[in-house]
């Protein structure tokens, strides 16, 4: 394992360091991050977009909806950030007979040496740092459901009884664009779990020829451990005392509620969305700006950052109505449309 890098090597509460402090240590943070950044993408190629946003999401203490058709590294991608952060990782192959007791872990009837019996809980997958949800949409809903949970309160209910998950608790679900039969569509309160929405395109030819390149030989370079997972949780803590400015605050505002078609100034969005983003956007989107400027080496964030996650922050968390989609209308172009509002 490689030397894990410390950027706070005394874990000191964070409501004990001064501000001027704070800023050195989001300096510092910023750093490691792009070490981070460089580490993973000498392992995933071509997907430079892909590992920031994810990076964002978990520096924002999120989780992230993956969507790519197969090949595109998406598993790779999670085995590897598990690796770089020194979480504890799980992956869950979800299938329509997938049961949430698979997942969250169920209750056995054992037998004592002394001849009593007791229940004994067994955990699950999900009881890990890092879960990979692959195929997500092919479990039913009942299991979707008990992921929700987890997703939402960081602990499960078994028996009546409830059981803390691990700390960071990070949930990356997968989910393949094209095929869709034999699927179960995730409903909205569950899309609206996730941080932000990735979608992975294929590579363009430089990276592609790196792919079948280095991909392909003797010797396959290994991932080197560069933070802890308490170091994560710290920095994690550290984002959200990162100031954000007036203007910055009321581009986000703006931005989440020009999306909704009951209030929206935007013809575009009145004519052809049917449900827009929620409160939980302008959550995503504080934090989110916040830990993108931290990896880009800034102190501050701004309302390029805002533009910046738009997209990734809104495409799942608003729908077009059935006479835009039979017309071809594209949300991309409507979220362009949002973020020329406020640019």
């Amino acid at each position: 394992m490689g030397t894990v890098t410390t950027f706070n090597k005394d874990l000191e509460p964070l409501e004990a360091i001064e501000p001027k402090e704070i800023l050195e240590e989001v300096d510092k943070l910023g750093r490691i991050f792009a070490k981070i950044c460089k580490s993973v993408g000498e392992h995933i190629y071509g997907q430079d977009s892909t590992i920031q946003e994810t990076l964002i999401a978990l520096l924002s203490g999120g989780h992230v909806l993956l969507v790519g058709v197969p090949g595109l590294g998406k598993t790779r991608l999670v085995e590897i950030l598990g690796f770089v952060f020194g979480l504890d990782t799980r992956r869950v192959q979800f299938t329509p007979d997938l049961m949430p007791a698979d997942i969250i872990g169920s209750e056995v009837l054992e037998q004592l040496e002394t001849g009593h019996r007791n229940f004994r809980f067994i955990k699950g997958p999900v009881f890990s740092q890092l879960l990979m949800a692959d195929e997500i949409n092919r479990a039913s809903p009942r299991t979707q459901s008990a992921l929700l949970q987890a997703m939402q309160e960081s602990r499960v209910s078994v028996a009546g009884v409830y059981h803390d998950l691990p700390s960071p608790f990070h949930v990356l679900a997968t989910q393949n664009p094209l095929e869709q039969e034999g699927t179960f569509p995730l409903p909205e309160a569950q899309l609206d779990r996730f941080f932000m929405q990735v979608d992975i395109n294929y590579p363009d030819i430089d990276a592609e020829r790196e792919i079948i390149i280095n991909t392909t030989g003797a010797d396959l370079a290994k991932p080197q451990q560069l933070m802890r997972p308490d170091e994560l949780i710290l920095a994690q803590n550290l984002v959200r005392r990162i100031p954000i400015g007036k203007s910055v605050t009321e581009a986000i505002i703006n931005l989440i509620r020009s999306g909704r078609p009951e209030i929206s100034k935007l013809e575009s969005v009145r004519n052809n969305v049917s449900w827009g983003p929620g409160p939980r956007a302008g959550q995503a989107l504080m934090l989110g700006v916040r830990a993108r400027a931290v990896l880009q080496g800034r102190l501050a964030p701004s309302v390029d950052d805002v533009i910046a996650l738009a997209h990734p922050v809104l495409r799942h968390r608003m729908s077009l109505t059935f006479a835009a989609r039979a017309e071809g209308t594209n949300l991309f172009t409507i979220i362009d449309d949002i973020c020329e509002r406020i640019g």
